[in-house]
């Protein structure tokens, strides 16, 4: 089969892989229909994520058609569409138990990472009972791409742990995918203030088409300033950093009430300042999260309602073969204004 396989920082390739095989009785072979590339993807490539050993094939985002299963799997048969989760949970152990699969014993985030992934023609999920997700024949399964990682993670991630409320405001530093990903799902919340920051007009401006109650081009003066004045002085309630630098997360520290969230979503591969000798009387609560993908049948039943429009995260298209095109194109977005790619088996 074609597979996408790293080699260390900066390297990777298109090449040819033998086809999984069935080695628990929990597992399921998929065949993957459509994949996607994610920012995690590209901080394994600059070397944040040395969990990842060269020769593993990227990739934890899919949907696809089930081929074969273990003699453990009783909720899928061979013939069956499903959402992969980037998640692999086996629903038993203590951590699964707490709601926290992100932490399983014998799964967690391991598609991609520690095992190979889903930037193939075919993957082998373990845990496939709790790990895969039904998908009804006829749905759009391009918008349920959006399922597998980057919904949930803005949801679970940045609107659940930024304790998001009917008239609260909130600031969402970095507008890209994950960012407006989260601004989509904060919506199911009715904040009265969505401000989106970053350094990307373009991106703003799909922010505000997306739902954004206000717009900060962070590299136009003091973003804190002004966001301050969109808040009367105070601040957001909530704000969720979404690109994973030193700069924004720093940035939010600036925005941020007294009493307020701070809710961290990026992949952060280097040391951040954190400025407690003038946050510690501030009552401020400081969150991170690995997603657990627990909200992943709720968002589904909500974007199969029409209540989020995945689709509009989706900018570019390629098939397998030019899977390097499009890491291009992904890793280029302020030049290609590329959100999602979708990438078809």
């Amino acid at each position: 089969m074609r597979a996408l396989v790293y080699h260390g920082p900066g390297l990777k390739a298109l090449e040819d892989r033998p086809q999984p095989q069935l080695s628990h009785a929990g597992d399921a072979i998929v065949r993957v229909t459509r994949t996607t590339l994610c920012g995690t993807d590209l901080h394994i490539l600059q070397g944040d994520v040395p969990t990842c050993r060269p020769g593993t094939i990227l990739g934890h985002e899919g949907v696809g058609v089930v081929a074969s299963v273990g003699p453990g799997v009783s909720r899928f048969q061979a013939g069956d569409r499903v959402l992969i989760s980037c998640i692999t949970a086996c629903g038993r152990c203590p951590a699964c138990r707490r709601g926290m699969p992100s932490h399983c014993e014998t799964g967690g985030w391991i598609l991609g990472n520690t095992i190979d992934g889903t930037q193939a023609d075919w993957v082998r999920i373990p845990h496939a009972d709790t790990s895969l997700h039904p998908i009804p024949e006829g749905s759009d399964e391009e918008a349920l791409v959006m399922l597998s990682d980057i919904l949930p993670t803005g949801f679970e991630c940045g609107v659940l742990n930024g304790r998001v409320q009917p008239g609260s405001s909130v600031a969402i530093v970095g507008a890209g995918p994950i960012g407006l990903a989260t601004l989509l799902t904060a919506q199911l919340y009715s904040p009265a203030q969505i401000i989106l920051i970053d350094l990307d007009a373009h991106r703003l401006a799909i922010g505000q088409r997306f739902g954004a109650t206000h717009t900060v081009h962070s590299g136009s003066g003091d973003a804190a300033a002004q966001v301050r004045a969109l808040t009367g002085g105070r601040g957001v309630d909530t704000a969720i950093e979404a690109v994973g630098i030193a700069a924004t997360f720093e940035l939010c520290q600036d925005l941020v009430a007294a009493g307020g969230f701070i809710a961290n979503i990026g992949v952060h591969g280097h040391p951040v300042p954190l400025h407690l000798e003038r946050l510690w009387s501030q009552n401020l609560t400081i969150t991170t999260r690995l997603v657990d993908t627990v909200s992943t049948p709720m968002l589904l039943k909500t974007v199969l309602s029409g209540r989020i429009d995945a689709r509009q995260l989706i900018t570019h298209h390629f098939p397998l073969d030019h899977i390097l095109q499009a890491y291009d194109t992904f890793a280029r977005a302020a030049d290609t204004q590329a959100l999602k790619v979708i990438v078809t088996t």
